[in-house]
């Protein structure tokens, strides 16, 4: 097996999609290693978790920082001196700058609550109800300077059912993500997953995970 990669996990919260990337992380076999994770937020309840599960911890608060580009430094410090080749985006609420984010081209990713580019942005359960769709989900995708945008790696489709309250939706998305954010993580530290022009391809190799919920472009299927 090649090096790990090494990755760091931004995070506001609880740290749920953090935790899931975690447990696939501690698999020998898995290509990423989660070695920092990173909220701007003290109080963070996943900076509990991560500390319990043996991860270097770090909080960067925006309040004591003048503005977004001396916040963004100090986490570009942070996460240089960890050495990180990937980032994730795990509940992170932040919006990042277009400076930060061409710094970590094609090595920041992020999931969101929908099937993009539908429902771009908050709300997203809500919204999806209200629409009427007969699909909800989730996606990861690389992240570019536009809001919820970047090439997809990763969806899962979830259907939505008569009588579905937000929150019975929002548990079923979220389940999928749990599945499908490890398994990104693993496409593209692997090298499987990459960009070509504004699309993610992934080399045809059978998927461990793969289901029909989780959509994957394949060079052969463009």
């Amino acid at each position: 097996m090649t090096e790990r990669k090494r990755v760091a996990i931004l995070i506001s919260g609880r740290g749920s999609n953090m935790s899931a990337l975690i447990a696939a992380a501690a698999e020998p076999d898995y290509p990423a290693e989660v070695v920092l994770v990173l909220s701007d937020r003290p109080d963070a309840g996943g900076l509990v978790l991560a500390a319990e599960a043996g991860i270097a911890t770090i909080a960067i608060d925006r309040k004591a920082h003048a503005g977004k580009a001396a916040f963004e430094a100090a986490m570009s410090v942070a996460l240089d001196g960890a050495g990180i080749e990937i980032v994730c985006l795990a509940g992170f609420m932040r919006l990042l700058s277009a400076d930060f984010v061409a710094r970590w081209h094609d090595r920041l990713i992020n999931i969101h609550p929908s099937i993009l580019p539908a429902f771009r942005g908050i709300d997203t359960h809500e919204r999806a109800l209200a629409a009427g769709v007969r699909l909800h989900g989730c996606t990861v995708h690389f992240v570019r300077a536009e809001v919820d945008d970047g090439p997809i790696i990763v969806q899962a489709a979830v259907p939505v059912r008569g009588g579905d309250t937000v929150d019975a939706l929002a548990g079923r998305v979220l389940t999928a993500e749990h599945r499908i954010y490890p398994l990104a993580l693993a496409l593209v530290a692997s090298g499987r997953a990459r960009v070509e022009g504004s699309h993610v391809v992934v080399d045809a190799e059978p998927l461990q995970a793969a289901e029909p919920l989780i959509v994957p472009r394949f060079p052969d299927r463009q």
